[in-house]
C-alpha cells in the first residue's frame, strides 16, 4: 500500500498538517509509574509494628540512614525492625544482620505498657551481647504527666 504527496494536495485542510497540540500521554503515563513506585517503596521505608510510644521533650538526634530498631510489643515479645525473635536469639540476629557491627546504633522501641523491667531485661541482654550504643525512641512532644500538670491551676 503506497500514497503519494502531490503539491496540490498540501493544503491547510489536509491530513497532513502540523499539529499544534501537545501530547500528553506519555507525561501521564511517566507520572503513573513514579507514583506506583513511590506507593510501592514508601511503607518498605517505615517500621509498621503497632507500639504506642512515650512522649519526651528531648531534643531529637539525626538518625543513621539504616536504622537497626528493636521493639518490645505490648505482649513482650521481641522484633527486629518488623521479624518477630526470641529473646534468646536477639544478639545472634542482631549478629547476623548484613551489616552487622557492635559499634552500630540500635534504636530500642518499647510500648508504653511494657513494665520498666522487662525493658531493663532487654538492654540486660543487647549489653550483654557487647551492643553498648543504644538510643531509646519516644515520640516528640510533651509527656502525658505535664501536660495534664501544666492544664491544672495552681493552686493557692
Amino acid at each position: 500500500m503506497g500514497a503519494s504527496i502531490a503539491e496540490n494536495d498540501l493544503d491547510e485542510d489536509s491530513d497532513f498538517a502540523e499539529s499544534h497540540e501537545i501530547n500528553v500521554t506519555p507525561f501521564i503515563d511517566v507520572i503513573l509509574v513514579l507514583l506506583i513506585i513511590f506507593m510501592v517503596a514508601a511503607p518498605l521505608s517505615t517500621v509498621d509494628l503497632p507500639i504506642d510510644l512515650p512522649t519526651s521533650t528531648a531534643t531529637p538526634q539525626k538518625k543513621p540512614d539504616k536504622p537497626t530498631y528493636v521493639s518490645i510489643k505490648p505482649d513482650l515479645s521481641v522484633a527486629i525492625g518488623e521479624t518477630m525473635v526470641k529473646r534468646v536469639d536477639l544478639v545472634r540476629s542482631l549478629d547476623a544482620m548484613p551489616d552487622a557491627s557492635k559499634e552500630r546504633h540500635v534504636f530500642l522501641r518499647a510500648d508504653r505498657a511494657v513494665p520498666y523491667g522487662e525493658l531493663m531485661d532487654v538492654l540486660e541482654i543487647l549489653r550483654a551481647g557487647g551492643y553498648s550504643k543504644i538510643k531509646l525512641v519516644a515520640l516528640e512532644g510533651v509527656p502525658d504527666g505535664a501536660a495534664s500538670q501544666a492544664a491544672a491551676p495552681a493552686k493557692p
